[in-house]
């Protein structure tokens, strides 16, 4: 790992709404101009291909890790200072954890979910102490959250669980959180 700092981040590599894209272009300027480098799924559509093309924008390194099978799905990234094809999800997954020294999830889907969860759960379980942040301007995760919060005292999630992640809705404060 060098001495920059990078940040990985987790998000839609759907269509979504402008709003959403334009809070994928505030994370991806933003980590560019702390000279962080961006981690991110090596796709160019939806949120993913926005981050990455403004950190890019704003004179940052971008590393775009994406499993053979999703190249064409996805449309790979070409224009990535690093474009990492792996075999699949478990090695991508390898790959962006073993690059990244912290995590940012924005609104997505359920392979955002999936990457979320796996830091999540293994910095709860000690496995590792980076930071994990969600970062959720619009209340995205809402319900996701309360569903989880419901579940203390059920032997099912524990508090100390629950309070992993660091919780936002500013990217200033998800950047700080990261550094």
């Amino acid at each position: 790992m060098s001495s920059t700092k990078a940040v990985c981040v987790f998000c839609a590599s759907g269509p979504v709404g402008e709003e959403y894209l334009a809070l994928a272009r505030d994370v991806g300027t933003g980590i560019a101009q702390r000279g962080w480098t961006l981690v991110s799924g090596g796709g160019r559509v939806g949120m993913m291909g926005e981050v990455t093309r403004a950190a890019r924008a704003a004179g940052g390194h971008t590393v775009g890790v994406i499993p053979e099978g999703l190249v064409h799905r996805e449309v790979a990234d070409e224009d990535s200072t690093e474009l990492v094809v792996v075999p699949g999800m478990r090695e991508r997954k390898a790959e962006m954890d073993a690059r990244s020294d912290a995590w940012i999830a924005l609104p997505g889907g359920l392979g955002t979910l999936e990457e979320l969860f796996e830091a999540w759960t293994s910095r709860y379980l000690a496995m590792h102490d980076k930071p994990v942040v969600v970062c959720d301007p619009g209340g995205f995760y809402d319900g996701l959250f309360a569903w989880l919060d419901g579940l203390r005292g059920t032997g099912f999630v524990g508090v100390a669980a629950l309070a992993t992640p660091v919780r936002v809705t500013m990217v200033d404060a998800a950047l700080d959180a990261c550094a």
